[in-house]
């Protein structure tokens, strides 16, 4: 028997009415603000690279060193647990997780740009610190205000990708900030293959200071972004300037025919302007009528770090290093699994808004159950806790590793960006992806704190125990989690209504709201007839 919850959105090609197409300027200005991934991404790889780099090692970790080396014996899993190292990789999260909180009220209140323009700004202050650094002193001031600068812009960046594009067109161009963290992951890869290579092992300054060029090229590009329509609309408390917001929609969809997608705006931020969620958003999201995206904006990103997937964009140079690949060859696997993932990327890009969200979550679940397993068998049958992995299986858990984070690219990476700003209404959208980032960043933190001593004490049972949270998410996403494609986010709220499960909470809050209104009747703001579409179209 059919459940609801598995169909379609309701009137899914409703944002086709809108009318208007994909500009030069709208592709323009999401290319600078998406831009931002590559900081995120650019972290990732380069913090997995120079760990793994002999010289930076030997400066800073000394201990790591001599494990790696084999001057101390230890299981051959247990060569790079180091708590002072894991505290360098991970002590960034705690900072970003803290600074997205901050950056919720400074997104809702100032703009989405505002925000950009602070992370970016904050991020070339870090590479400074980075490229510099003479003690491990310095090394934590750099990852610190590098986590303050992602807690900026990846709880902006998602969101003005979101507002900005046409509905129909939403998932390919919010992908993109997932395209750019891989294109970011990617250059430190090659970086970190290069540098490597120079003569008295200084390399690695080179690799954390050159952080600051893809920063400053979204902080300086920044400065000429275009706010969103949905923020022009929603400033202050919902009477900002409609006649500017509907010449910027004129010109992001090259068309005077915006009225219809004004009108929604218009009306989502009247509704908006009516409640108390505006100005207290983190109080309100936990009001009962908004626990469908609560409840989505903690787990899609709490799964999307029990993957595995940063135990790859972290530690593939350590990893590969821990199954026998020297240094070089190291660090080029690393490159090899992310150019992978870039091209998963671009083929996320191109069908994730005609085959929607969850065909390509549960496709992506279960192609990374498999990798995880076969990992773990690889390494419980050919890797010991002394002597090398024969050439051949390091290679192949090479190939393994490839067809993970081609599986995670195509879904959980670029959709936990994407989901949780589709499904959030204007009055808590912000604070919701304020969540999804902290929720990455408190849960990447557990995991570079922990993976390699759980590397180290559980050994290759690390992957079954991660390939079981897959397992579990995608449960999750076959159960619980509607299809949202090409639906406008100011309509967004009828995936509730013919939801198997959610419809229960939906249905509760719309008696009470009615009971609520009662005697209360006002003029219906101009437009709200717009933002309503009739459910029996599904």
């Amino acid at each position: 028997m059919a459940i609801g919850g598995f169909v379609d959105a309701p009137a899914a090609a409703a944002g086709a009415d809108y009318g208007g197409r994909v500009t030069s300027f709208v592709v323009l200005s999401c290319i600078v603000a998406g831009s931002g991934g590559i900081l995120f991404g650019y972290d990732l790889g380069i913090s997995g690279g120079v760990t793994s780099m002999e010289s930076f090692l030997r400066k800073f970790f000394p201990d790591v060193y001599h494990q790696m080396k084999g001057d101390k014996d230890v299981s051959n899993y247990c060569r790079f647990d180091s708590e002072l190292l894991t505290v360098f990789t991970s002590s960034l999260y705690v900072a970003g997780l803290v600074a997205t909180l901050f950056a919720s009220s400074v997104t809702r209140r100032f703009g989405r740009r505002t925000s950009i323009l602070i992370g970016g700004t904050v991020f070339v202050l870090g590479s400074v610190f980075g490229g510099a650094a003479v003690n491990v002193y310095m090394l934590l001031l750099n990852r610190i205000l590098l986590g303050i600068g992602l807690g900026f812009t990846n709880q902006s960046i998602p969101l003005y990708l979101s507002e900005m594009a046409p509905p129909q067109y939403r998932g390919a161009i919010n992908n993109g900030f997932e395209l750019c963290i891989s294109i970011g992951i990617l250059i430190a890869n090659l970086i970190n293959y290069g540098v490597e290579k120079i003569a008295g092992g200084w390399g690695w300054r080179l690799s954390l200071s050159l952080a600051a060029v893809p920063a400053a090229f979204l902080t300086v590009g920044a400065i000429f972004l275009p706010e969103t329509p949905s923020f022009i609309i929603q400033r202050g408390g919902g009477g900002g300037d409609i006649d500017e917001a509907r010449l910027l929609l004129q010109r992001l969809r090259g068309t005077t025919r915006v009225q219809k997608e004004l009108d929604d705006l218009v009306s989502a931020a009247s509704e908006a302007s009516r409640t108390t969620a505006t100005r207290r958003p983190f109080r309100n999201i936990l009001r009962s009528k908004y626990r469908p995206q609560l409840v989505i904006a903690l787990l899609v990103p709490f799964f999307n770090q029990v993957t595995g997937i940063n135990v790859i964009n972290f530690y593939a140079p350590v990893m590969f290093r821990t199954i026998g690949l020297k240094e070089s060859a190291s660090l080029m696997s690393a490159v090899v699994t992310r150019v992978c993932a870039t091209a998963a990327n671009v083929v996320a890009m191109v069908v994730v808004d005609r085959f929607g969200r969850r065909k390509l979550l549960l496709v992506g679940g279960v192609q990374m159950i498999l990798s995880q397993v076969m990992v773990g068998a690889v390494l419980a049958a050919k890797f010991k806790d002394h002597g090398g992995m024969d050439k051949e299986y390091a290679y192949l858990v090479l190939v393994i590793m490839c067809v993970f984070v081609a599986g995670f690219a195509w879904s959980w990476g670029p959709l936990t960006y994407l989901v949780p700003t589709e499904i959030c209404p204007l009055e808590i959208r912000s604070a919701g992806q304020s969540i999804v980032i902290a929720v990455i960043f408190f849960v990447t933190f557990l995991i570079g704190q922990t993976f390699l001593a759980m590397l180290c004490h559980l050994k290759f049972g690390t992957f079954f125990l991660f390939g079981g949270w897959v397992c579990v998410m995608t449960l999750f996403v076959y159960f619980f989690l509607p299809e949202t494609k090409q639906l406008p986010m100011e309509q967004m709220e009828q995936v509730w209504r013919t939801h198997w499960f959610w419809k229960r909470i939906a249905d509760a809050d719309a008696d009470a709201g009615e009971e609520e209104e009662q005697g209360q009747r006002r003029p219906r703001p101009r437009g709200e007839a717009a933002g309503t579409i009739a459910l029996s179209a599904t």
